[in-house]
């Protein structure tokens, strides 16, 4: 069993890279082999309306045409067992480079078919987190949480599973925030969420992925 965590935040150790580690170790006690993908280690762009997917009897037909730094990384996902993707929230939405790999992960498996609505090879279970700078009631709000639906409903219609859902909030940006332009936030108020709830939020997704890996033993 392999689960892959894909990273779509260009640093590795920071909120979302870290969440997405702890749900790796909750797979991992679960029996699952797993593999985490930086995103912004690969040179790639999103679709590019080539269609070569769609082709009937091209040999392209149910998968991306593009070469690039991308291809590999798309290769070992057909074959997955579980997916879980973190990307952090950048203007209301998922980042750029999440953007661009959901276009090109999802869309040659979404079939022009009246048969059938997937491509993909079998059902697996599959998670998003997003982290943010944002509180619960400032995401509500604002209707971040309205914007990046479009994520799970395509996992749930390509790889046959509800995906899980976990907002991780009010996340600290900075190491020092004296070093940076930040005078709208409380640090204190800051670091003392960071203190008592991100860890919890870390638990979460420990959780989240223990479950989807159980999801697939229990297949």
């Amino acid at each position: 069993m392999k689960i892959y965590f894909v990273n779509g935040s260009p640093r590795k150790q920071w909120n979302t890279g870290t969440v997405l580690k702890k749900a790796a170790e909750g797979a991992a006690s679960a029996g699952a082999e797993t593999e985490l993908i930086h995103l912004y280690d690969l040179k790639y762009k999103g679709c590019v309306s080539c269609f070569a997917c769609k082709r009937i009897g091209g040999k392209f037909h149910g998968k991306c045409a593009q070469k690039d730094g991308l291809t590999p990384v798309l290769e070992k996902l057909s074959a997955a067992d579980g997916i879980v993707f973190g990307t952090p929230i950048y203007f209301y939405n998922i980042t750029s480079g999440m953007q661009a790999f959901l276009e090109r992960f999802f869309f040659p498996y979404d079939l022009y078919s009246g048969k059938l609505a997937s491509g993909y090879p079998k059902k697996i279970p599959s998670g998003f987190i997003y982290t943010m700078n944002m509180t619960a009631e400032s995401m509500r709000r604002a209707g971040v949480d309205t914007n990046v639906k479009a994520g799970p409903l395509f996992a749930e219609e390509i790889l046959g599973i509800k995906p899980e859902v976990l907002y991780v909030n009010n996340t600290y940006q900075f190491s020092d925030y004296g070093k940076y332009e930040s005078s709208k936030f409380s640090e204190t108020e800051k670091a003392s969420y960071k203190q008592t709830q991100f860890p919890a939020d870390c638990q979460k997704a420990f959780e989240m992925g223990r479950r989807i890996a159980e999801k697939f033993t229990e297949r």
